[in-house]
C-alpha cells in the first residue's frame, strides 16, 4: 500500500493535469500516440517477444525489418497497437465482460482465431512457471465477480482497486493466451476511464519489480506491491505530460545532473523514486531543463 503523502502528491499532479488538459486534449492525445510503440514493445517483451523497440517502431510505421522475425510477433505488435489506440477513442466506456472479450479478440486476430475473444473452457488449463491458472470451469464466474468487485468500489483507493484487479486477473489467467498483455491493457483502460494517463510497465525491470509481485500475491493474497509500482509509474506519466505542456526545453537527466552538480546515480535514483519530475522517453530519463532541486 502507499502512504497518504504519496496519495496527496498524486492528487496534486492529477489536478495539475486536469487544469492543463483544458484546451490541450489534442496535444495529450498526440503524447499518448507517440508512446504506443513503447507500450507495445515493453508489454510484448515482458512476454519474451524478440522484437526491439526499434523493430516495433518500424513495424508500426509500416516499414520492413532488415532481419527475419516470426510473423506472429509482427501481428502481436500490430494488434496490441491497434487495441491500445482504441482506448483513446473509447476510454469512457465502463469495464465489463463484453469489453474485455472484444479487446482480447483484437489482440489475437490473425494469431489464434479459435481462442480469440473467449475465456478458457473444458480442459483448457494454463500454467505459467509454477503457477496454475484457475479451473476453466469457474473462469467466467471468477472474472464476473472480479469485475463486479471493481465496479462496486470495494477498494477505497483507486490504485488499490486497479492493483487488486490486476493481481487477481493474472492469478485467474482467464484466456488460453494473451493474459499478460490483456492485463496490462486493462490497467490503462481503468486509469483512462478515471481521467488519468496510461502507464508503461517496463520490461527491463520485470524480474525485479513486476514478476516478484505475482509470487507474493499468490502466496499471501497481498497486492500492495502493485499499488506501489503503479503509483510510481502514474507519477512518471503525469510528470511527463505536465512537463511537455509547460517546459521550454526538455533534456536528458544525465545532462541536467551535470548542470546542477548532482551525481548521475543520485539523479537516476531520484527519478526512479519520482522525487524529481523526471520521466522516460524511449527508455531514457528526461527532465525539464529549468527544474531546480529546490523547487
Amino acid at each position: 500500500m502507499i502512504n497518504q503523502t504519496t496519495k496527496d502528491k498524486i492528487d496534486v499532479l492529477h489536478q495539475q493535469y486536469i487544469n492543463l488538459a483544458k484546451g490541450n486534449q489534442a496535444a495529450l492525445k498526440e503524447i499518448t500516440l507517440t508512446e504506443i510503440p513503447e507500450m507495445v514493445y515493453n508489454s510484448n517483451a515482458i512476454e519474451n517477444s524478440t522484437l526491439t523497440l526499434e523493430d516495433t517502431e518500424k513495424i508500426l510505421s509500416g516499414g520492413t525489418l532488415a532481419r527475419n522475425v516470426n510473423v506472429r510477433e509482427v501481428f502481436e505488435a500490430k494488434n496490441l497497437a491497434k487495441l491500445t489506440e482504441s482506448l483513446l477513442e473509447r476510454n469512457k466506456s465502463a469495464l465489463n465482460i463484453k469489453r474485455i472479450l472484444a479487446l482480447h479478440k483484437t489482440l489475437l486476430t490473425n494469431i489464434d482465431e479459435p481462442i480469440a475473444g473467449r475465456f478458457r473452457t473444458g480442459k483448457e488449463w494454463v500454467r505459467v512457471g509454477n503457477h496454475l491458472g484457475a479451473n476453466p470451469q469457474f473462469v467466467p464466474t471468477l472474472i464476473q465477480e472480479l469485475v463486479d468487485h471493481y465496479i462496486q468500489h470495494k477498494s477505497p483507493y483507486f490504485l488499490d482497486a486497479v492493483a487488486h484487479f490486476h493481481a487477481e486477473f493474472e492469478t485467474i489467467h482467464p484466456f488460453v493466451d494473451g493474459n499478460g498483455r490483456m492485463g496490462r491493457v486493462l490497467i490503462n483502460l481503468q486509469l483512462m476511464h478515471l481521467g488519468l494517463p496510461p502507464i508503461i510497465i517496463q520490461n527491463k525491470s520485470k524480474h525485479t519489480e513486476y514478476y516478484p509481485l505475482f509470487t507474493q500475491h499468490q502466496s499471501t493474497m497481498k497486492f500492495g506491491g502493485f499499488t506501489e509500482l503503479f503509483a510510481l509509474l502514474l507519477q512518471e506519466s503525469l510528470h511527463k505530460r505536465i512537463t511537455i505542456l509547460t517546459a521550454k526545453k526538455i533534456i536528458p537527466l544525465s545532462q541536467w545532473a551535470l548542470q546542477k552538480g548532482v551525481k548521475p546515480n543520485i539523479a537516476a535514483n531520484k527519478a526512479k523514486r519520482q522525487t524529481i519530475p523526471a520521466f522516460r522517453m524511449r527508455e531514457k530519463w528526461m527532465i525539464d531543463e529549468a527544474y531546480s532541486p529546490s523547487n
